[in-house]
This record gives C-alpha cells, sequence and structure tokens, in this order.
C-alpha cells in the first residue's frame, strides 16, 4: 500500500493548545505531517524549532490573504493589490525556507469570475507567483472553495481551476483538491478525482455536510482512501476539518494511520 501521508491542520485542529503547542500535540497524537492556514503570527524559526523536534514534516500553508479579519480572503484576483501580492509572494517564501515546505496555497480573494479584470489580475498573479516559486523548487496550489464556506470566492470551481492551470504553462502549479469543497460544489467525487489526479498536488478532507472527522455522512472515506492508494496519489492528505469536541477524542478514525 502507497498510503498517503497524513497532515493534521493545526488551524482548526489542537485549538484546545496555543498554536506553536499544536505542533507538540500533532505529533503526540501520531502525525508525522501539519499544515495550517497561516504561520505569519509566529516567526519562521518558532516553526521550524517545533516542527524539528517532533520530527514534523511542513505539508503546505497559504500565502498572506490580505486583511483576514476584515472579510478578505486572498488578494490575487484583485486588481489593485498586485503590489501587495509581491511581497506576500516573498514573505510566504521566508517561511518556505525556515520549514521546508514543498507547497503554497494561493488564495483568490472575493471577486466576481466573470469580470475580466479579476481574471486579468489572476493570472498575472498566478504567472508571477508560479515563476517566483519555481526559482525554489516549490509548487504552487490553486484550491476551488465552496459559496457556502466562503460567499463571493473567485475561484469556486474544480473545471475552472484546473483550466487556469492548464492555461498557465507552468508545470509547478497545482491543482489542491479539497474533497469536502468539491462535493459541495459538483459531487461526482472519486470520477472527478480519478480525471484530475495528474494536477493534483494537495488532498484535503472532512466530512459533508458538517465538516467534521472524516468517519461518516454524506461520503465513505475508507473507499476514497483506497481509492487514493489505488490511483498511486502519494502526496498529503489534509485533515481540514472541525473537531465535533476535543481533537483527540475524535481521532478514532486515524488509529490505522498513526506513525509508531
Amino acid at each position: 500500500m502507497i498510503m498517503p501521508v497524513f497532515a493534521a491542520n493545526l488551524t482548526m485542529m489542537f485549538t484546545e493548545w496555543s498554536f506553536l503547542d499544536r505542533f507538540d500535540a500533532a505529533a503526540e497524537a501520531g502525525f508525522s505531517a501539519v499544515e495550517y492556514l497561516f504561520p505569519y503570527e509566529a516567526s519562521p524559526e518558532a516553526i521550524q524549532a517545533r516542527l524539528t523536534r517532533n520530527n514534523l514534516t511542513q505539508a503546505l500553508f497559504n500565502m498572506p490573504p490580505g486583511n483576514w479579519s476584515a472579510g478578505e480572503r486572498g488578494i490575487a484576483a484583485l486588481p489593485d493589490r498586485f503590489e501587495e501580492f509581491q511581497t506576500g509572494v516573498a514573505q510566504a517564501l521566508d517561511y518556505a525556507e525556515a520549514t521546508g515546505v514543498q507547497r503554497l496555497h494561493m488564495m483568490a480573494g472575493v471577486a466576481d469570475p466573470a469580470d475580466a479584470k479579476a481574471v486579468a489580475s489572476y493570472r498575472r498573479a498566478l504567472d508571477h507567483a508560479a515563476a517566483r516559486l519555481a526559482q525554489k523548487g516549490l509548487d504552487l496550489l490553486l484550491e476551488p472553495i465552496n459559496g457556502r464556506n466562503m460567499p463571493g470566492y473567485f475561484l469556486n470551481s474544480f473545471d475552472t481551476a484546473e483550466a487556469f492551470i492548464r492555461q498557465s504553462g507552468h508545470a509547478n502549479a497545482k491543482l489542491q483538491f479539497d474533497i469536502y469543497h468539491c462535493q459541495i460544489l459538483h459531487g461526482d467525487v472519486t470520477t472527478r478525482l480519478r480525471q484530475a489526479l495528474p494536477l493534483v498536488g494537495h488532498v484535503q478532507i472532512a466530512s459533508i455536510p458538517s465538516r467534521n472527522e472524516p468517519d461518516g455522512e454524506e461520503l465513505n472515506y475508507p473507499f476514497l482512501l483506497s481509492e487514493l492508494d489505488r490511483l498511486g496519489y502519494q502526496g498529503f492528505v489534509g485533515c481540514e476539518y472541525n473537531p465535533r469536541g476535543s481533537t483527540t477524542d475524535g481521532l478514532h478514525w486515524f488509529e490505522p494511520f498513526k506513525r509508531p
């Protein structure tokens, strides 16, 4: 079996601990990798130290999203923010160097996907980020996000994301395949996963519709995880879900996959 490596999402999981202590908690729970939305409130050195002492791999994090607390969800598709976007790419690369991460997610932002200026802005941002990341041997990830969780998000279709990737011509531009978002946006997850796999750089999971532990509700995750194995996917599977109760109490599903 090739079974992919699971990455605990430290923005949503282990929130009973402070951010840096979540690295310790994830390792204690048996995870060998972590991801999170943003690292920027901690220093690169502090994160690097937690990764090293816990023998954890940094799987993923996002580039700076603009003013998150004010409702911004990325700035790549915002025509007047390109200079700020460039600064954010540089900042993300500083954290990438410290953490050893091999892939970064570029958030699109809240914008009309039919707006030609937003489309042009997004393409420009994609080109810039992919080129900068390629210099460091890193992948750039694009993630479609459903409008229920993120109203008005520019990149709200897997078809559109795949088209941006193919048309970009950048070999390091990849699809962030969040199964939760895919099911809400399109359904037919297995067929879409099979078709998109050559473009997939990262996978994420959660139950649907509650976005809790991947142990029930609409989707059969034992089947989907076996399908990833059958397809030969060797990347990370990010656990981007909200635990129903305490994080550790909800990890029964993870028992077969824990590292020793």
